[in-house]
């Protein structure tokens, strides 16, 4: 290529993560034709096709699987340019997104985010709150909380905290039932839990009881539809404690028989960690969590 232009580049990049024009233009500031004419610009610039158009959306083809992993390199090396030159003042600007778990992204994270913009008026701050996995290494998040460490790609974790997760109930679901007083009283309660084959982490598997047969008979594929169905006496349900401090109309049910503990992780991806915004939404969910006495009991 004679006359290379990075931002070619770029929509190569947010197209093979995404899988389509329309998903991609948004992430990089551009229309869709926009895109769409950067990639026929560096496909005529190279000399090959990276993509195979079908209705379904863009898919790499093997020229654009050779060129995915030498784009990224360049996208980090911009990266890296920007955070020792263009953030040389440590001014925190531009946008950070943070991506978490629906529970503790919107009972934690989300009270954050006005902390957050106060300290830095120029920072514009998104948060990904959904009942899912967000990939860092196709940048579709700056910096994460997940509910493991992760095991491969160029990424940097630390352990966060450790929460407890009990079991729940609304004062009116307990009225109209018998009492339950010990974990053999389970057997025959309405539970409320996650869809068993649309679970997104091996963590949030906790419904198994080996001394109870327990019945899940309401179930929903998020944690914030699973609170409400609870505070509304729809059920028993097992909740994370941080979650749970923060309503008034629950009940723990059965505290020193029923308790499960799961861990949170930071995670950001090796080339954005140096960067004044990323630091700056890292530093504040440290300070949350350790300020927490949910999260110190």
């Amino acid at each position: 290529m004679t006359d290379f232009n990075w931002n070619d580049l770029r929509a190569f990049l947010a197209v093979a993560r995404t899988g389509r024009l329309t998903t991609a233009a948004p992430r990089i500031g551009m229309d869709h034709t926009t895109v769409a004419r950067r990639i026929a610009a560096l496909e005529e610039g190279l000399g090959a096709r990276l993509f195979a158009r079908s209705p379904q959306g863009y898919a790499l083809t093997v020229h654009g699987e050779r060129l995915l992993p030498t784009a990224e390199k360049i996208e980090s090396l911009a990266m890296l340019a920007g955070a020792e030159l263009g953030e040389a003042d440590q001014a925190v600007t531009g946008t950070v997104r943070i991506g978490a778990p629906e529970g503790f992204g919107s009972y934690v994270l989300a009270p954050l985010m006005a902390r957050l913009a106060d300290r830095h008026p120029a920072l514009d701050i998104q948060l990904v709150a959904i009942p899912g996995v967000l990939s860092l290494s196709k940048r579709e998040a700056d910096v994460a909380v997940t509910l493991s460490a992760p095991r491969e790609g160029r990424l940097v974790s630390r352990k966060l905290t450790d929460y407890r997760l009990s079991l729940y109930a609304a004062p009116s679901y307990l009225a109209a039932r018998p009492p339950i007083v010990t974990r053999a009283d389970m057997q025959g309660q309405r539970f409320i839990g996650y869809i068993g084959d649309l679970l997104y982490a091996p963590e949030l598997d906790y419904m198994e009881a080996p001394d109870v047969d327990i019945r899940v008979g309401l179930q929903s594929s998020n944690l914030i539809a699973q609170l409400q169905a609870c505070l509304a006496g729809a059920g028993l349900c097992v909740l994370p404690d941080f979650i749970a401090a923060r309503e008034t109309g629950l009940v723990r049910v059965l505290p020193d028989a029923v308790a499960l503990e799961r861990s949170l992780w930071l995670v950001v991806h090796a080339d954005l960690r140096s960067l004044a915004r990323v630091r700056a939404a890292m530093e504040m969910i440290v300070e949350a969590v350790k300020a927490d006495p949910v999260f110190r009991t």
